[in-house]
């Protein structure tokens, strides 16, 4: 009863909690002026978005759904090919001047899977997912890709096999301070808290010879709810696709690392490549799990470790013994980009970009076509509007990429083929991958953080008929930790970016400011990388009525629009200080933590005061004591968030003029972020302020030179990387002290 209750307490506080954010605007969205526009262009462009608002027909996103999923169509294959012409077409008959572009990448497809386990007993892994008579295109077997990963090492080997968890650089941690060692063994970890190409990459680190990646039902099975087809999430035969490609070392190509990859460009040995998997890797089901793990003997594994499959996990090593043998078919296909621009009427030399891919593992209903829909019906509206005779004050560019399963190669080909160009004409990317139900979500860089406040404020969700920014508001405020739960002020903050989709060579090799958004919250499930990402799946579990997809065109078609209109464009130095201020009181925090523990450890060392196992006959090593850390010189950053919060309240206490000048101080902030050394051991990677963690692989690391030296204890890399972060922040007050010399009070 007391369960009943408490649900019934957090809806009305949700309830509460919504009426509050609808009621803390103090003006009408009808009243307040845009950012950028001044009383009578905020006026023309409210307009303009009524009229963009009403070319949107959720009809037609269904529609095109349907047409795009009909077939798999991954990178290199035949329908994929024929996708790229039919966006080309549509794009052409809205009026946007419209080509595909063309790149050669490296694609393995595999020839040999063989997963067996030899001992104690023998099985076979069928490495299959079956048809479903509920699934109308789950039948495609022989377009279909099969289970694998991409850019796997080929291999034929067998050995001991060990259960690592999630396969992360702690859980290794924890394996030897048990005495355990994978060095020339088989190791097995389940998806999840990391990108898949760090689960392999941290195994062949410690030496191990194979890595085997299983889906737990526990993180997106049964475990969470009925599996498809009876419910949304992943069933016993499911398994994840996917890329181990070593991206946060360098995205797109591995044979063309920094430049486009065009037919004539030069490639690298396939020997020579860093991004490429040193050992040989391989996704399962559960279902092709469960014998491997009910197999292995030694200690039982602590509670965090568990699964949700019925068995007692172990660790091993043995007595489970597991040969795989894999095989790849090494080739380069074509990525066909398509690229469609609408010239800007003012300032045609300034480009607003809009992407989404779409290329997918199989049929891709959710990843990418969701978000790939929305795109589309902007386009659509973008040019029935033109068609009256508007025309955009910049020009707007909407890309529709290939090749992003693989590690974002359609993107990161072109944007490396056209980085001079990009780096004197973009203005910002906006970009969106899968869409869902619920609630918005937002990250980029947060000079735009404003800009997507404001455009969440004018949207409203379909479900609850209150904006998107309320709604978000309500639910982090009732089910938020820390500072977000307590935070009443009627914005919100914006995510940063770590890698994962098409805006990682926009933003962190370019450093052009970018936005990454879309809906989740309300619509989770298992189909992902899985045969069954399909049209009947979405339109059953996901967005039935294509409701958020028409929201998702909405905040996104009013970011473009208001990027494009802007009477000067609305950068915030103000919120992108404020963000990098919170950042070095993280990385400050970092370093004072990390040394209280270590003294603290050390001491509880020097003690003999370790844990013991429980269990007499397991063998627990103690820790070994660890270096101090000493005290950290800050002031070089803390100084430079000093200067750049005083030159961005300069600027903004000013009224900005319209004008080019202004403009193009603006859109080149970010660059400013830039250094071109780059980050250590991953110099593709330049941005100062965000990047994918080094084992991380999508999951952000803020200040990330910084905050990785501190991580793994590097204190003279410390010094370089404080120095080159307080230089990228000193250059971008500069150019904020220079754009306002050309306003006015």
């Amino acid at each position: 009863m007391w369960q009943i209750r408490l649900v019934a307490t957090k809806r009305v506080l949700g309830s509460l909690a919504v009426l509050f954010f609808s009621l803390s605007l103090s003006v009408s969205g009808a009243e307040r002026l845009l950012g950028g526009f001044g009383p009578g262009a905020t006026a023309t462009q409210r307009a303009l978005e009524q009229r963009f608002d009403g070319q949107l027909d959720p009809a037609l996103l269904r529609d095109w759904m349907k047409r795009l999923t009909a077939r798999p169509h991954h990178v290199g294959s035949p329908f994929g090919k024929e996708v790229a012409d039919f966006l080309a077409a549509q794009f052409q008959s809205w009026g946007f001047e419209t080509q595909i572009e063309e790149f050669q990448v490296l694609f393995p497809t595999p020839r040999t899977r063989l997963l067996e386990l030899l001992a104690p007993n023998k099985s076979r892994a069928m490495l299959v997912e079956p048809r479903l008579k509920e699934d109308a295109t789950s039948g495609q077997h022989k377009e279909q890709l099969p289970t694998y990963n991409a850019y796997s090492a080929d291999g034929d080997v067998q050995g001991p096999l060990v259960y690592v968890n999630r396969g992360l650089p702690d859980d290794y941690d924890e394996l030897e301070r048990r005495g355990i060692d994978v060095r020339g063994k088989i190791v097995i970890a389940r998806y999840g808290e990391s990108w898949r190409g760090i689960k392999p990459k941290v195994a062949a680190e410690h030496g191990a010879i194979a890595c085997i990646i299983y889906s737990d039902p526990r993180d997106d099975g049964f475990a969470q709810g009925d599996p498809y087809p009876r419910g949304a999430w992943r069933n016993e035969w499911g398994a994840q696709r996917g890329s181990v490609m070593d991206m946060p070392t360098y995205a797109g190509d591995p044979l063309t690392p920094g430049v486009g990859a065009t037919r004539e460009a030069k490639r690298l040995e396939r020997s020579q490549a860093p991004t490429l998997m040193k050992i040989p890797v391989l996704p399962i089901s559960w279902s092709d799990a469960l014998p491997l793990l009910r197999a292995l003997g030694g200690p039982t594994v602590p509670a965090a470790w568990r699964g949700g499959l019925p068995i007692t996990y172990h660790f091993g090593p043995g007595p489970a013994r597991v040969r795989m043998k894999l095989e790849f078919d090494w080739k380069l296909v074509p990525a066909y980009d398509v690229i469609a621009r609408l010239a800007g009427s003012e300032r045609p030399e300034q480009w607003v970009i809009r992407g989404n891919h779409h290329d997918a593992w199989v049929n891709g209903a959710d990843d990418p076509v969701s978000g790939l829909v929305a795109l589309m019906a902007e386009a659509r509206a973008m040019g029935a509007l033109a068609k009256t005779g508007w025309r955009p004050r910049r020009t707007i560019v909407f890309a529709a990429w290939d090749g992003e399963e693989q590690g974002l190669l359609g993107s990161t080909e072109w944007v490396e083929a056209h980085a001079a160009e990009l780096r004197a004409h973009a203005v910002a990317y906006v970009n969106s991958d899968s869409n869902g139900r619920g609630f918005l979500r937002a990250s980029g860089s947060h000079t735009l953080e404003p800009l997507v406040v404001e455009v969440a404020r004018d949207v409203n969700d379909p479900q609850r008929k209150i904006s998107v920014a309320d709604r978000l508001r309500a639910h982090r405020m009732v089910h938020g930790s820390g500072e977000e739960a307590k935070d009443t002020s009627p914005g919100f903050h914006i995510g940063a970016l770590g890698s994962g989709s098409d805006y990682t060579p926009f933003i962190q090799h370019l450093g052009i400011a970018s936005i990454n958004v879309g809906f989740s919250g309300e619509s989770e499930g298992g189909s992902y990388h899985s045969i069954y990402d399909s049209f009947d799946h979405y339109t059953r579990f996901v967005d039935p009525k294509f409701a958020y997809g028409v929201a998702l065109a909405q905040v996104a078609g009013r970011l473009v629009l208001r990027l494009a209109n802007a009477e000067v464009l609305p950068f915030a130095p103000g919120a992108f200080a404020d963000t990098v201020a919170r950042y070095v009181k993280e990385v400050r925090k970092l370093a004072d933590d990390l040394r209280d523990r270590t003294e603290h450890e050390n001491k509880l060392v020097s003690e003999g005061a370790y844990v013991a196992a429980a269990d007499p006959t397991e063998t627990y090593l103690p820790p070994k004591p660890k270096a101090p850390v000493p005290y950290l010189n800050f002031a070089p950053l803390e100084n430079a968030v000093g200067r750049l919060k005083e030159s961005a309240r300069v600027f903004e206490a000013r009224q900005l003029l319209a004008g080019k000048e202004v403009d193009h101080v603006l859109m080149r902030l970010e660059q400013t972020l830039i250094r071109p050394e780059g980050l250590p051991r991953r110099p593709w990677y330049k941005h100062q302020v965000y990047a994918p963690g080094f084992y991380t692989g999508y999951g952000v690391k803020t200040l990330p030179g910084v905050r990785e030296a501190i991580e793994e204890r590097q204190w003279k890399v410390f010094d370089v990387q404080v120095a080159a972060a307080a230089a990228a922040l000193e250059a971008f007050a500069v150019e904020v002290d220079r754009a306002a010399t050309l306003t006015k009070r």
